[in-house]
This record gives structure tokens, C-alpha cells and sequence, in this order.
């Protein structure tokens, strides 16, 4: 679809004024710009600063090359190394797309190696252990990197193991499907293509019964909390298009569907248009059965006991239990955790519900007890979605105050919190979940909680040119 077909769809479908329009689709460098400037906090990089000292960047994703790219226009005289083992990208937003069959493998998946300059050292391995208080890191191949500064951006690990029964050498296999499995190393999203497959195997399963279909969430935090939900929704649309059916159950950890009130009532209308979906909440999967197509999943809740006359209340008793459900598919998230280098370090949180995440100040994110030491993305252990859109705010504040520590200043820059999620409740309409520390953070005047189809739109065919050329570049 050609820009000014989408222009005019965007105006006639959400009656935006032709600015707003514009900022919307952003499809070409300048358009993207224009969004940039309406959306990002100021940053420090005005002009380029003097302060000199060796950054150690660990990781190769979103949140490492965007903060790499500011580095470097951002310092006079940049000594940057990176640590990444990856020469593939992988976008990571456009798994669920070609789960869906609305993207190829080859729409997310490109070169690492244009965003990392020759004049930046880079060592093609992982880090294997940090030591934080002699500034220095230990490479799986034994290599040691000394740095007065760093920036951890290491992602997240996936545990499929920890599911009894499971290994994510099962995905794609006995109607098991996880859009999240892929490996970033390599270069590769294996989950995207298994769970497409999965779509089409449901629906010629449909044709000929009513197949029973679950979708999990676990209890961790998640790379892009609503996934779940998106598969949930997608696979049942899919098979409506077709006048086909399933009985769906999404069986999920937690006690509601979305965090924002506004955003969970939205979903929970969402889910009635559907009529065939059942929620069944305090539910973990914890145990698979493949050949058999037994899920068994932890089952914690509440019963009312008897009534308190001091407090003028029922009394409520914490039960727990294991429940079995029998499914022809199903559709697994993992639990997630920081990886293994950064849990067992001196720089994750020691205790509390961050346990193992990269222990950082919330808003300057600079590690809160080795000062030289910066978090970005997914790997952060702060209150907030782990999506693209958090790690696009967090690298102006993770450049701007890493600069203003090595020219022996206190960090002024705050993050917000934001983060988007782009619920896709079916094809074509997108509920665009922007929030931030406070609460919703709507970047357009649109009713946050309202289905678009202009978000459709801007997610399927926008996002990813941008996200290429423009955010990975630290460009907006």
C-alpha cells in the first residue's frame, strides 16, 4: 500500500486532521521525525561533550544499539566496546505479525553489523560473569574487559524447563506452539514460524470439530506483557474469518487481564464480542503431558471464611490446588527471567520482587550502588512493561546521564515509565496501551482504550521501517 493510499484511509477512518495523520504514518524519515519530536523527553546531546573514559556496552538488541548510536554522536572522543554475540537482528514486535502471516521471517530479521561503527571495538561473545567492584567483565571465552564505564542491556532468558514435561525442542510439535521462542544469538525467530504453523493447523482442525485451545501467561515478568493476549485474540479471529470457531481458555497467573482499569474493562468488551473465550485467572502452568494433551497448572485463591466482628468483615482463607485441562492446542509463554550473568552478579537486586533483575534507580536508571554502572531494556528491574517503546525513551536518559557521571555531574534526567503495549484484539484493530509511572500516556488524542484500526495500520506497516532505520540508529 502506497503512502498517500494510507493517508487517505488513516483521515477517512479516524477523522484526524492531515498533521495528525502524518505524525501517525511516519513512513519516511522526516514524517518519522516529526513523531520523534512529539513524543521524546529532551535529552543531553545537544552538542558533543568532552568527557572521556572506556564504555563497555554488554548486549546486542534494541536497548544496546540505541544507546551505542547516541554514544557515539554524543562524545567528542568515544572508546566504546560493545559485547554481542549477535550478527542478526531479529524485530523483535514482528514475531506476532508472522505468527499471524502478515509478515515473512526475512521482514524481521536483518544485519546486526551496520549499526556497530569501525570505530567501535566489538567482542562476538557473551559475558559470562561481571565484577562489578574491580570494573571488569569475564567473556564465555575467557576474555576480560576492563571498563570505567558500562552499560548493561543483556535482555532477557526464556525456561521452558522449568514447565515440567516441557523443552522448547517441543514447540511445534502435539499442537504446542510459543511465539517467543527464537534465538537472538543466531539470529533467528523459530517461535514466529512455529506458531503461523500452529494458526494453520488450528483452523483445518476447526473445520471438522470445535478444538479446545489454551493460551498461557506465567507469573514472571514478560518481554511485552500482552503477547498472550495477542495470540489469544489473533487465533480466534482467524478462524472467525472463516466462519470457524474454538473453545478458548486463556489461563493466566494473574487476577485480571491488563494492570490500567480503563485498558481491562476495553479487553473485557473485546472478549464478549468474541462469546467463546473463558478466563481462568491464579492459573501457572506447571506441568505438560504432549502425548496426552494434559496441561496441569497451580491454581491459587481465596474462599470467604467466617466473619470478623472487630474488623466488620469476612475473613478470607488463601486455598491452592492443582488443576488439569485437557487442550487439542495450546500456546505457551515461558516463564522469563534476567540472564544467568546478570541474576548471579553483584549488580541484580539482592531481595524484594526484583530478585535477579538489574538493580537501577527507576527514573535515572543508573545502577543504585555501583554509580559507573547503567541499565537499559528488558533486563532492568524497575515497575515497568519490558517492550521496544521503553528502551526507545530510556536511551536518551541512559546517554545523557552516563555523560553527565563521566564529566563528574549528578544525573538530572528522569524516566517516566513509559511503555507501550499494542494489544491486537483482532485483525485490524489495535488497542494502542500507553502508560507510564502514573498511569495512562497517551501520545495522540485518541481514546487510549478504544480499538483502532489506525494502530493496525501504524503497527504493521510503519513500526518496523522506523524501528530500523530510525530508532536503532538513536535517531528518535
Amino acid at each position: 500500500m502506497r503512502p498517500e493510499e494510507i493517508m487517505k484511509q488513516i483521515k477517512e477512518h479516524e477523522g484526524l486532521s492531515r498533521r495528525d495523520a502524518l505524525k501517525m504514518m511516519a513512513l519516511s524519515p522526516v514524517a518519522a521525525s516529526v513523531l520523534a519530536s512529539s513524543a521524546l523527553p529532551a535529552t543531553a546531546e545537544a552538542s558533543a561533550s568532552d568527557a572521556v573514559g572506556k564504555i563497555v556496552i554488554v548486549g546486542g538488541g534494541s536497548g544496546a544499539l540505541m544507546v551505542l548510536a547516541r554514544l557515539r554522536r554524543a562524545l567528542s572522543k568515544p572508546d566504546i566496546t560493545i559485547i554481542a554475540p549477535n550478527e542478526k537482528h531479529v524485530y523483535q514486535p514482528g514475531q506476532i505479525f508472522v505468527a499471524a502471516g502478515e509478515y515473512e521471517p526475512e521482514d524481521i530479521i536483518f544485519d546486526n553489523t551496520g549499526y556497530i561503527g569501525e570505530d567501535v571495538t566489538w567482542i562476538k561473545d557473551e559475558v559470562a560473569t561481571f565484577d562489578p567492584d574491580n570494573n571488569k567483565v569475564t567473556t564465555k571465552k575467557g576474555t576480560v574487559v576492563a571498563y570505567d564505564y558500562m552499560v548493561v542491556a543483556t535482555g532477557v532468558q526464556y525456561h521452558y524447563e522449568q514447565i515440567e514435561g516441557l523443552s522448547a525442542e517441543m514447540l511445534g510439535k502435539n499442537g504446542i506452539a510459543s511465539v517467543y521462542q527464537s534465538d537472538l544469538a543466531e539470529g533467528t525467530a523459530e517461535g514466529a514460524t512455529i506458531t503461523r504453523d500452529w494458526f494453520n493447523a488450528l483452523k483445518e482442525a476447526a473445520k471438522t470439530s470445535k478444538p479446545r485451545v489454551i493460551c498461557t501467561q506465567p507469573s514472571t515478568p514478560l518481554k511485552c506483557g500482552g503477547a498472550p493476549q495477542k495470540i489469544l485474540y489473533l487465533s480466534d479471529d482467524f478462524l472467525k474469518r472463516d466462519k470457524l470457531t474454538a473453545d478458548f481458555t486463556f489461563a493466566t497467573a494473574g487476577e485480571k487481564l491488563f494492570s490500567l482499569p480503563e485498558i481491562e474493562a476495553a479487553i473485557q468488551k473485546v472478549q464478549k464480542g468474541y462469546g467463546n473465550i473463558t478466563n481462568k485467572f491464579g492459573h501457572e502452568l506447571i506441568r505438560i503431558d504432549a502425548e496426552k494433551k494434559i496441561a496441569t497448572f497451580h491454581h491459587k485463591y481465596q474462599v470467604q471464611g467466617e466473619f470478623d466482628k472487630e474488623y466488620n468483615e469476612y475473613e478470607m482463607i488463601d486455598k491452592e490446588e492443582e488443576v488439569s485441562m485437557e487442550y487439542d492446542f495450546i500456546h505457551i509463554t515461558p516463564p522469563t527471567a534476567a540472564v544467568d550473568a546478570v541474576a548471579d552478579s553483584l549488580l541484580a537486586w539482592q531481595k524484594g520482587t526484583a530478585k535477579g533483575w538489574l538493580e537501577v534507580d527507576r527514573e535515572t536508571l543508573q545502577h543504585r550502588r555501583y554509580k559507573n554502572v547503567f541499565g537499559i531494556g528488558d533486563v532492568c528491574g524497575i515497575p515497568v512493561g519490558k517492550t521496544g517503546g521503553s528502551a526507545r525513551h530510556q536511551g536518551p536518559i541512559v546517554v545523557g546521564n552516563l555523560i553527565a557521571v563521566m564529566e563528574k555531574k549528578e544525573p538530572a534526567l528522569k524516566f517516566d515509565g513509559y511503555t507501550v503495549c499494542p494489544l491486537k484484539v483482532s485483525y485490524g484493530k489495535i488497542i494502542m496501551a500507553e502508560f507510564n509511572y502514573d498511569g495512562l500516556a497517551p501520545s495522540f488524542p485518541l481514546d487510549p482504550a478504544e480499538p483502532r484500526w489506525v494502530w493496525w495500520m501504524f503497527d504493521l506497516y510503519m513500526l518496523q521501517p522506523m524501528y530500523r532505520y530510525l530508532m536503532l540508529n538513536g535517531l528518535m
